[in-house]
């Protein structure tokens, strides 16, 4: 049982120091007590504010109202994120404070469970080439389908699809595409897509990687797409893809406990609870 406690605290211990890396080569870290606001430095997805790595006590009431107005004054979204099991005394101040928190289960890939993509589904799965001439167009979707699944969240199926897939497809600025680029060439990115001829891309993912740690993240599947084992396949791919490059820890937060049992079966355990606070009308 000491053996398994040590682990986890080590797999905690790396969790908190990629938390930490991922914003800090594309934002400035500005900090407010024991919490840091990464603010990013040109265009692209806002990030968060979340516990610092040296913080010798939790954060107050005051703290977390600091950091929401400075978000608020540079037009930020109002967006908190932790692990459960190493700030356990945030939850009740976040909520005091009027934010809505999402406990998402905190999972760690087994890689003796990892599944192959074709345990799930016969359609094909593919990363995304820095290098191929279509790479500029399978970003574009990657993002359309995220946008799309994401809009009408959870499991079930529906009725909205590849129109409204093609409908949410933006045209990418030149500066948004080459980091893309940069980062899925230097190892950093990984993205992948699910997909027919005659559907398009159905599912998308995608993995940001540190060193020998990694998280998969944005993980959706179209409506009209879902329960044909797409969102796990990409899962699986974007694993073995990450274990392929030499990475020992591989993580992911799980929406809710029913997708949770998706990845499940694709080869990750729950480890711990990742908080992840915005306003109550936004969650």
């Amino acid at each position: 049982m000491d053996h398994v406690r040590a682990e986890t605290t080590a797999t905690f211990d790396r969790l908190e120091h990629f938390y930490d890396a991922v914003p800090r080569d594309s934002a400035r870290a500005e900090e407010y007590g024991p919490l840091v606001l990464f603010v990013r430095e040109g265009t692209g997805w806002p990030f968060y504010a979340r516990p610092r790595l040296d913080a010798t006590g939790p954060p107050s009431l005051a703290d977390v109202t600091a950091v929401r107005e400075r978000q608020r004054e540079l037009g930020l979204p109002e967006a908190f994120e932790w692990v459960h099991e190493r700030s356990p005394d945030l939850l009740a101040v976040a909520r005091s404070a009027g934010l809505a928190v999402l406990e998402a289960p905190l999972m760690v890939l087994d890689p003796a469970a990892l599944a192959v993509p074709g345990e799930f589904t016969d359609v094909p799965v593919w990363l995304l080439d820095p290098d191929a001439p279509g790479f500029a167009a399978d970003v574009a979707a990657r993002r359309a389908v995220a946008a799309v699944g994401f809009y009408a969240a959870g499991t079930a199926r529906g009725e909205v699809g590849p129109a409204q897939r093609d409908a949410a497809v933006t045209e990418l600025d030149m500066a948004a595409l080459e980091e893309e680029r940069a980062r899925v060439a230097d190892g950093h990115r990984l993205s992948a897509l699910a997909g027919t001829p005659a559907e398009g891309p159905l599912a998308s993912g995608m993995a940001m990687r540190v060193g020998e740690v990694a998280e998969i993240a944005g993980v959706a599947t179209l409506p009209a797409a879902r329960r044909r084992g797409l969102g796990a396949a990409v899962t699986a791919a974007l694993a073995q893809a990450l274990r392929a490059a030499g990475t020992d820890l591989v993580f992911l937060s799980a929406g809710s406990e029913e997708i949770a049992r998706i990845y499940v079966r694709v080869g990750f355990r729950r480890v711990g609870t990742a908080c992840i606070a915005e306003p109550a009308a936004l969650i």
